[in-house]
């Protein structure tokens, strides 16, 4: 490991109350990891009755829409900005539900229950299917033992304890 300010190797330094820390000799200073933060969607229609999902370029499994929060952008922003760009479909509403270590990307999850309208979809180049499905469809759809299918069940659970 290598400081991101300096470029120094990184030592393993005690500090209280966190444990071993990353130090860098050079700047006097402990280096907390540093990892990027996306956005998750579970994308809902206005009835709540019919979950999108996305089938990226190149893969044979769906999953659920996500994009990285660009620096200096709330994830408040990066949810609208991002289900835009890759369906064309407005964001109309998001409630936060949950977040979750990525560890395959390197990346904090975090996840909200967007409901958007339902229109014409018009994919970019990363995604090759986007599909309306039930929640029962989507549950089945959805990429196995991974992180889209771990934020779908508790989205369900929580759009069926509401009804």
């Amino acid at each position: 490991m290598f400081c991101r300010d300096c470029g120094t190797r990184l030592s393993l330094r005690y500090l209280e109350n966190e444990g071993l820390i990353p130090y860098c000799e050079t700047c006097g200073a402990f280096k907390f990891p540093y990892f990027p933060v996306a956005v998750s969607m579970t994308v809902v229609d206005r009835g709540e009755t019919k979950i999108l999902l996305a089938r990226h370029t190149g893969e044979a499994d769906f999953k659920l829409f996500a994009g990285y929060i660009k620096q200096g952008e709330s994830a408040e922003k990066a949810i609208p900005r991002e289900l835009k760009e890759e369906t064309r479909l407005n964001a109309v509403k998001w409630r936060y539900y949950g977040s979750r270590y990525h560890e395959a990307k390197n990346v904090l999850m975090l996840n909200f229950i967007v409901t958007a309208d339902e229109g014409e979809i018009v994919l970019n180049e990363e995604i090759e299917e986007a599909k309306w499905f039930t929640p029962e469809e989507a549950r089945a759809a959805i990429k196995k033992n991974s992180t889209a299918e771990y934020f779908l069940s508790g989205a369900l659970n929580e759009l069926g304890r509401k009804k």
